[in-house]
């Protein structure tokens, strides 16, 4: 039996398999309202067998957009758009989550198909204005990136607080699972850093100092979050550059994590410097059975996780709990039903069973006849010959 499409328990919830949709951006919001782009991108995956689905980047303020495009939960009016992409997930059988980030260093750019970069003449005249931008410390995340301001003691306490404040508006959403940004080199990234954090009040400094804030913003969000609801936290286990955070560092974090009430690592790298680290298929899987077996937490695995085999061997193997799909799922949504059958975990004599009925009745209808009549290669031979 494939363990890929084994129930997973987190507190109260319970997701149908191991696979999760990673968020990613796409950039379509409009003032951080949902769109119907929104609706019919994550509709999909709950269509496509995904146990859970976590809808990408949401903003907790205006300044804590990565672009204009991205979506928001920093004002009540955002909750109804949201709230139908809960209810049509939870419909089918996919638990809806939401992740909840302030882009810091990195907020005011460009929608990265207009450029991924700084805001320019063009975005200007598309509407797409400039903002001041603040992290830990007044240092770019890169040569290439805007110079933020530092964030005085007033605003680490106004931060905190639309962090409290989007999460109640996810709950009210009907979300789930809440999910952190504590990585890419984001807000709570630039403070765990020591390559963007050169603070030196109660912020900055040693790793316990450094871990400060993003502790302060996950014990709040667990005061929130209902106690049969699990809190997820999204780290780079390790910084680009060597020289900034590590896997021991990471550790020592997730352990601290574990104390406030966080159920699961969401185990992503890099976001500041360049990337000096192994970079290919399932690269991060190592970051998350480190932490999984040295914090007990559970983990969950990211990163050029494209095959069934690839992410059955994962969990299969505790190196994780379940597997998040980023890209590969945006080639195919139907990733999980797809593997179902690859594994074997389908039914073989009618293997859409799982499938959404209005379109599983048609393909195991059409299975059938191909069964009759052979491959359409062997068939075509013959009709040609």
């Amino acid at each position: 039996m494939s363990i890929l499409f084994s129930p997973l328990t987190l507190r109260g919830v319970t997701l149908r398999n191991r696979l999760a949709l990673s968020p990613m951006c796409q950039y379509e919001a409009v003032d951080g309202f949902v769109t119907p782009y929104h609706a019919v991108h994550y509709g999909k995956f709950a269509l496509g067998g995904f146990g859970l689905v976590l809808v990408e980047a949401t903003a907790v303020s205006p300044e804590g957009r990565i672009t204009h495009g991205d979506l928001g939960l920093w004002d009540d009016a955002h909750i109804e758009g949201l709230t139908n992409i809960a209810a049509f997930l939870k419909q089918h059988n996919a638990v809806p989550g939401i992740q909840l980030a302030h882009a810091g260093p990195k907020a005011a750019m460009q929608r990265p198909y207009h450029g991924d970069g700084p805001l320019t003449a063009d975005d200007h005249a598309r509407g797409d204005l400039p903002w001041p931008i603040v992290s830990a410390s007044a240092v770019p995340v890169d040569a290439a990136w805007l110079v933020p301001s530092a964030l005085d003691t007033e605003g680490i306490a106004k931060v905190r607080s639309e962090f409290a404040a989007a999460a109640r508006r996810a709950l009210t959403a009907g979300f789930e699972v809440l999910e952190l940004h504590g990585a890419h080199g984001y807000l709570l990234n630039s403070f765990l850093s020591p390559l963007t954090n050169r603070r030196t009040d109660a912020y900055g400094g040693d790793l316990r100092n450094r871990m400060r804030f993003p502790l302060e913003i996950a014990g709040e969000l667990r005061s929130i979050w209902p106690e049969d609801k699990p809190l997820f936290v999204r780290i780079s286990a390790v910084d680009g550059s060597r020289d900034g955070f590590t896997i021991e560092d990471s550790i020592v974090f997730a352990k601290e994590l574990a104390r406030i009430g966080v159920d699961v690592i969401d185990c992503s790298s890099g976001g500041i410097g360049g990337y000096e680290h192994p970079n290919g298929y399932g690269y991060q899987v190592p970051y998350a059975e480190r932490i999984r077996h040295e914090t007990g937490l559970k983990t969950l695995s990211v990163g050029l996780i494209v095959d069934p085999h690839q992410a059955e061997s994962i969990v299969a193997s505790g190196q994780a709990d379940f597997v998040a799909i980023g890209r590969e799922a945006l080639r195919d949504p139907h990733f999980p039903l797809r593997a179902e059958q690859v594994l074997g975990a389908a039914n073989p004599e009618s293997p859409y069973d799982t499938w959404p009925p209005q379109i599983g009745w048609w393909l195991n209808g059409r299975e059938r006849k191909l069964r009759k009549i052979g491959p359409w290669a062997a068939a075509n031979r013959t009709a040609t010959a």
